[in-house]
């Protein structure tokens, strides 16, 4: 029995959706079909304005021009968090302290400390631990039989991986997960009285472990070469110190950035599949094909990674703020009024992508814009695309006829796109 996943939304309630689109008034429906209203609007209103004075851009060509102004286009948050979370609040601290939503320079020495520890030959080395982790969780998930596609496999690995990165002791990994959900779901355009408290609540636990575990640090470094946490520490010594505030918020910021659009990556990939049986029997013969040529699996893995992506964006939506009066795509935008970037549309642009609505796993000079563009592009985007391929590889050959025994449960947000269970069988 195939479990139905997606519900396609008719053409008439896209239109009425779009008719008044507003991030902060999203019906229920739209959480599971987004793709027809966001047709729409690239259609009718590419540079739409919303209720609260934003703009919301969906053509690939305009997000492509505002990523690559970073003079024009600021990634600063201060002025847009401070009424939304208030200026003394921990959430307030952490998102405008971290990587993300900064300019240089804060920007830039952060990324430049961040980038040391994932080089290509770190991230080459974490390959052997990577596969021994996927195949632990795929030898517990044979043991039972069945298991939960996100709990039990896609959000077990970044977990895992980002825990590794900065050191935390692996007694210490159960909270991670409920941490960077609950402070990432405060990133949504409309919040709840409980989102924010939970996510307040989050940020201080979180970092208050962070102190513990940066004097730790201090005392026991570690190899500066794959540990992020003791790379930053021990830029103190070399004149380019961060803050204390700036060192754990970014701490923070790394669980945040690997954990959920890793995880996504990995459980939209695979519910995909299930939804798409011939896709799924082509990628199966193709990697049967090359199982003994790991360079040419590789090869052909890569893109499929990369399409996987592009079709449904982990991360559906960034966020920039004009500094100066300027247009986009012919629409004058005056100086101060905040944008909202639409990766999930601008990544089904029939513009820039040919068949934009089906997914092609052997696509080529795939431009989406999952990881960014420009000088906030993802730093850990090579990391990334190697869980993704390692995990959805080895799953695949493991279990190539899985299906799930319950409709899966979405997360319900606008922003981060994926699941939070999907129950499913190994035969």
């Amino acid at each position: 029995m195939k479990i139905a996943m997606s519900r396609v939304m008719p053409p008439a309630r896209a239109q009425e959706i779009a008719a008044t689109f507003d991030l902060r008034a999203l019906p229920p429906d739209f959480y599971a079909s987004p793709y027809p209203v966001y047709d729409v609007l690239r259609d009718s209103s590419p540079v739409h304005l919303m209720p609260d004075g934003s703009y919301f851009l969906t053509r690939h060509a305009d997000l492509v021009v505002v990523y690559r102004d970073a003079q024009s286009f600021s990634s600063d948050k201060k002025v847009e968090f401070e009424p939304k979370y208030g200026a003394s609040s921990p959430l307030f601290e952490h998102h405008t302290t971290s990587l993300v939503f900064n300019d240089p320079p804060l920007h830039t020495r952060v990324r430049k400390l961040i980038m040391g520890a994932l080089t290509r030959r770190a991230i080459a080395d974490m390959e052997p631990g990577l596969v021994t982790l996927v195949d632990s969780l795929l030898d517990a998930i044979e043991a039972k039989g069945s298991g939960d596609l996100i709990e039990d496999f896609a959000s077990a690995i970044p977990v895992e991986v980002i825990g590794n990165l900065l050191g935390v002791p692996h007694a210490d990994r159960a909270p991670l997960r409920a941490w960077s959900l609950a402070i990432l779901g405060a990133l949504e355009p409309k919040l709840t009285a409980d989102q924010e408290a939970l996510g307040n609540r989050s940020v201080t636990e979180f970092t208050d472990y962070l102190k513990t575990l940066v004097a730790d640090r201090r005392l026991h470094p570690g190899d500066p070469e794959h540990d992020v946490l003791t790379r930053l520490i021990g830029e103190e010594q070399t004149g380019d110190r961060l803050s204390e505030a700036e060192l754990l918020q970014n701490c923070v910021f790394i669980l945040n950035a690997g954990h959920e659009t890793t995880t996504n990556l990995i459980g939209n990939a695979l519910l995909a599949l299930t939804e798409q049986p011939q896709v799924k029997t082509d990628l199966l013969s193709k990697q049967e094909l090359l199982v003994h040529n790991s360079i040419g699996l590789e090869a052909y893995l890569n893109p499929a990674i990369d399409e996987f992506l592009r079709f449904e964006p982990s991360n559906q939506l960034s966020n920039r703020r004009a500094l100066k009066d300027t247009q986009i795509g012919g629409t004058s935008i005056a100086a101060g009024s905040l944008l909202t970037l639409c990766i999930g549309a601008a990544n089904r642009d029939p513009a820039q992508f040919e068949q934009p609505n089906q997914l092609l796993l052997e696509r080529q000079n795939n431009r989406h814009l999952s990881f960014g563009l420009g000088i906030h592009q993802c730093a850990g985007m090579s990391l990334a695309r190697l869980e993704g391929r390692i995990a959805i590889g080895r799953f695949l050959q493991r279990f190539p006829d899985y299906r799930l025994t319950a409709p899966p449960t979405r997360g319900g947000r606008a922003r981060f796109r994926g699941f939070l269970h999907a129950p499913f069988s190994v035969a």
